[in-house]
């Protein structure tokens, strides 16, 4: 081992020794190795300087003597962390922990993870770029300073466990603002005349009595009457007949946002599946021929740039199997809308341009085939030529009223060969000027205006995108923490805020407006941009918001009035006899002992005793921590769970299912089936002490031909196999 290159993932690190001779060690720091401190402030503030102070967490310590062992012995180092912000904080706070200069190790990037890809940047390596990692460390430090600093301030004001956040308090604004409006919207009454001419042709009524018609223009019944009784005895013909061709070109390549917004309206996926969908899909499968490689670029960007081979590639694929009308004339071109767009990146594309998603559904899991799918036609529809459309505009006229009839034909289907048409084509019979056309069917329908609806997922990151706040790498996790938070609730697609939401919002919009000010936060984007790409000085972004916001903060805790005022409800709690209380929780008010947390006697807002689960203890200790294992059920029955969870998870059968006749490969004694979880697996009985644990049954005696250790028989992408318990080769078994 000669070169040692440090990545982000193990997925990742996995995929690129495939490509590598045994000159290279790729090993991952599964993210940052040296951080802000979990629990305390981790800032220095002086009047001219805001220093973070990093270090490294405990369970970093491990991982890091691992790579400084590899890094001994190495004559050259690569950082090879994501090409972004974060990625590049990544690199940098990796190489310091390594002692070694940032400024002088190589630095190597690339957009997808093929083996063309990493060695095309191993022979182009650059170093790292200082303005990306401090735009990473000033975002960083800006929410370390709203997090720290404002939500134990409304946990002291509101209620405990509450949090706040730079991009989370503005989104969190967009919600409530939005569902203020739906409280707020008052109905407005309208009617319709639907009208059906011969041939069952639909006709939208646009004009009578000389006055253009719009969609709220007949306000109430008298006026839709008095319409309705003189189209029943009018006469009608055909005015104008009036046919347009028509070109639609195709949408561009995905960028994250729009990525996510099509996985939500077209499978239903959130943005954080989506994402997490989209990385495995990044980082490397497992190819039918025993190889890994990715199979799409990197997944976060808000670029729309597409490689030229990447393009030329497409065209040579698309005119070889449909022919030549349907190339674009010329490389199509995309650029993003996005303010401080990374144009230096690419958008999100298949790598392998041979492998459709007809092969890749052999072998791929169904939700993965899917996002591969929606990624690969939207960037070979990006390259396809125009569709072409003929459009028809009939307009009929009545003795008082005008009607417009519109239909369409699909001329050439251009790109729509790798997407889906947005509505069925709507072919008119022949007509001509002139022609008298009798009514079929009229109307008359009673219709509310409806008020706006609450945002999608895909919705907010569209709204967030089009304001400028946050970028690729945070709309998912924004939408995940309001989750976690208890702020919004996400049912049937539809976002909608909590009480505890509104509350909150309250107090921020009075006491802390900027932090949940679109435009602030949307500015303060831009001023992150302007560090990446000019270097802007970035301790005077950090000066500028900090002395101000920490001035507000000290202020509140004596000036805004807590919300935390104790309601008696003037009944005794029916366990301890202290007195009764309302609370507030995340999801609303309920009763409550004063005495908690000795007591925690709970009933629901209008009285109705709240039940709590009794813990049943068993005779069993936890053997990895020693406290008591509680009776729990399951899907699958009881079983046993530590008392300490979530510290410790340990769980066994209840009632132990032991193997007829497989011993354990390690140590000899009895195996254990785990049937209790989600999928079964099987433990040696002695564990922990003993380690051995599978997913794979264990065999009676099977022995792995490559390393000698036990065997078991499973499925395997759709392949009965022998799999070795311990270096996992796999040999397929012949029906």
């Amino acid at each position: 081992m000669k070169n040692l290159i440090i990545v982000e993932s193990p997925a990742k690190a996995k995929t690129i020794s495939n490509f590598l001779s045994r000159n290279y060690k790729v090993v991952a720091t599964k993210g940052h190795i040296r951080d802000l401190p979990d629990k305390r402030f981790g800032l220095v503030v002086e009047d001219d300087s805001i220093t973070p102070q990093y270090a490294i967490s405990r369970e970093n310590q491990k991982k890091l003597k691992d790579i400084k062992e590899y890094a001994k012995k190495a004559e050259n180092i690569y950082l090879a962390t994501d090409e972004d912000r974060e990625g590049e904080a990544i690199g940098f706070h990796t190489a310091v922990a390594l002692k070694q200069n940032p400024e002088e190790i190589p630095r190597i990037v690339f957009h997808e993870i093929t083996k063309t890809a990493i060695l095309n940047a191993l022979k182009n390596p650059r170093k790292l770029d200082l303005n990306l990692v401090n735009a990473q460390q000033t975002r960083r430090v800006l929410d370390r300073m709203v997090g720290y600093k404002l939500s134990p301030l409304l946990s002291s004001k509101i209620q405990r466990g509450l949090s706040a956040g730079r991009v989370q308090s503005s989104s969190l604004k967009i919600i409530v603002d939005r569902e203020r409006e739906i409280k707020e919207f008052k109905p407005e009454e309208y009617w319709r005349i639907p009208t059906i001419f011969k041939d069952n042709l639909e006709a939208s009524l646009i004009e009578f009595a000389d006055e253009k018609l719009d969609k709220l223009s007949i306000k109430n019944e008298g006026e839709a009457k008095k319409i309705y009784d003189s189209i029943l005895n009018e006469k009608f013909s055909i005015e104008a007949i009036e046919t347009k061709d028509r070109e639609v070109a195709p949408p561009p390549p995905f960028m994250t946002s729009t990525l996510q917004q099509s996985a939500s309206n077209k499978l239903g996926f959130s943005p954080k599946k989506t994402m997490m969908l989209a990385q495995k899909l990044y980082e490397g499968v497992e190819l039918p021929d025993g190889k890994k490689s990715g199979l799409i670029t990197y997944m976060r960007t808000d670029s729309l740039n597409l490689s030229a081979e990447a393009t030329s590639n497409a065209l040579e694929k698309i005119e070889a199997t449909f022919g030549k009308e349907y190339i674009s004339k010329g490389v199509r071109k995309y650029s993003s809308k996005s303010k401080g767009a990374q144009e230096a990146h690419e958008a999100i594309r298949p790598t392998l341009i041979d492998l459709t998603p007809e092969d890749a559904e052999k072998f791929l899991e169904p939700d993965l085939f899917k996002i591969y799918r929606l990624i690969y036609n939207r960037f070979f529809a990006s390259q396809t030529s125009n569709a072409k459309f003929s459009n028809t505009t009939v307009i009929i006229k009545g003795d008082k009223s005008r009607f417009k009839i519109s239909g369409r034909t699909l001329l050439f289907k251009g790109f729509y060969i790798f997407a889906d048409l947005d509505s069925e084509d709507r072919i008119l019979p022949p007509l001509k000027v002139g022609d008298e056309m009798a009514l079929q069917n009229l109307q008359m329908e009673q219709k509310f205006t409806e008020p706006p609806k609450r945002y999608s997922e895909a919705g907010l990151v569209k709204k967030l995108e089009s304001l400028g706040i946050g970028r690729p790498s945070t709309y998912a996790p924004t939408i995940s923490t309001l989750q976690a938070r208890g702020y919004v609730e996400v049912q049937k697609k539809q976002i909608s805020p909590t009480e505890i939401a509104f509350t909150v919002i309250e107090m921020l919009e009075k006491h802390f407006p900027e932090i949940v000010d679109e435009k602030f936060t949307a500015n303060m984007e831009e001023k992150l941009d302007l560090i990446a790409e000019s270097g802007d000085d970035w301790q005077s972004v950090l000066r500028e918001f900090y002395f101000p916001f920490i001035e507000k903060v000290t202020k509140g805790k004596d000036s805004i009035e807590s919300l935390k005022k104790i309601e008696y409800v003037g009944r005794q709690c029916p366990e301890c006899e202290s007195e009764l209380i309302k609370r507030k929780g995340r999801f609303g008010e309920f009763i409550g002992c004063s005495g908690f947390p000795k007591c925690n006697y709970m009933e629901s807002a209008d009285g109705v005793p709240i039940k709590k689960k009794e813990v049943k203890l068993s005779d069993e200790k936890c053997l990895m921590c020693g406290k008591p294992l509680a009776i729990k059920e399951g899907k699958n029955g009881e079983f046993l769970a530590c008392t300490g969870f979530p510290k410790c998870r340990y769980t066994k059968p209840k009632n132990p299912d032991y193997l007829e006749n497989i011993s354990c490969p390690d140590c000899g004694k009895r195996v254990i089936e785990f049937s209790h979880t989600k999928s079964n697996y099987y433990r040696c009985e002695d564990y922990p002490k003993c380690k051995f644990s599978s997913k794979v049954k264990p065999s009676k005696d099977g022995k792995c031909s490559k390393c000698g250790y036990r065997t078991g028989e499973r499925e395997y992408r759709g392949k009965h196999v022998v799999e070795c318990l311990k270096c996992k080769h796999r040999e397929e078994i012949e029906s």
